[in-house]
């Protein structure tokens, strides 16, 4: 299943903010500058709460996207398609593969998030799960990051993350949380067969509540002096020593 993260746009004030509310993927906002208004302020205040790159640019730029009557402010809207996480378990197992996925605990950077879908890629991941809020916006920056690989990998975006994991249990795939809370190292874990692997955002790792439901926890085995690898860094050494196990290298 195919992804094209392009970029819709939504303008007015009324429009912007109602796609706000409403928790569209928006890649960024253009609002003129020196533009002041109470609903501006709001409408401001509503993104950077969502960690949406918001810049004041002179008139001349939002005509240049549209001559409709933008109000002085536009949004990109990203039209990424997601995947159904029972589509994908199915669709791996009727090819007479055993389901192999990477869950994505609130990595907000783009880059990180974009390098994580790259290595996915790469390695034969089935498909990435997302929570629906706290995630890298999945617009241009991310597919710029990912080499294009999210036109290719299946992303699925859960509401309820805790449920999520408990599905994926219950339907036979181990989750495997890849924290630096464990003394479990990395190569000693049994990675074969079903199985999901955990990783958590950049400033506090993994949710304590899918730490507890994970089936077992490991960590990479470090010798240097800088105490933990970027998530994106840590991601690749966890699913290429899935890979290496199931001897698919």
């Amino acid at each position: 299943m195919n992804q094209h993260p392009k970029s819709d746009i939504a303008f007015g004030t009324r429009a912007v903010m109602e796609a706000l509310q409403a928790d569209r993927e928006i890649e960024r906002i253009l609002v003129q500058k020196g533009t002041q208004s109470d609903m501006f302020r709001e409408l401001i205040t509503e993104a950077r709460q969502r960690h949406i790159p918001v810049s004041q640019v002179p008139i001349e730029k939002l005509n240049r996207v549209t001559r409709k009557n933008h109000q002085g402010v536009i949004a990109f809207i990203s039209s990424v398609v997601y995947a159904s996480l029972d589509h994908i378990i199915n669709e791996s197992y009727q090819r007479g593969q055993e389901p192999f996925l990477v869950i994505v605990d609130r990595v907000t950077d783009v880059r990180n998030f974009g390098a994580i879908a790259r290595t996915a890629e790469c390695l034969g991941v089935h498909g990435i799960v997302i929570p629906d809020k706290g995630n890298a916006r999945l617009g241009g920056d991310a597919m710029k990051a990912s080499a294009g690989a999210l036109n290719y990998i299946p992303i699925c975006r859960e509401e309820n993350l805790k449920r999520t994991i408990q599905y994926l249990k219950s339907s036979g795939i181990r989750v495997i949380a890849c924290t630096e809370k464990t003394d479990n190292l990395l190569p000693q874990q049994d990675l074969q067969g079903p199985i999901a692997l955990l990783m958590g955002s950049e400033e506090d790792g993994i949710s304590e509540a899918y730490l507890k439901l994970a089936d077992a926890s490991v960590k990479i085995p470090m010798t240097g002096q800088v105490a933990s690898l970027n998530v994106s860094v840590a991601a690749a050494i966890g699913l290429y020593e899935i890979v290496r196990q199931r001897g698919n290298t």
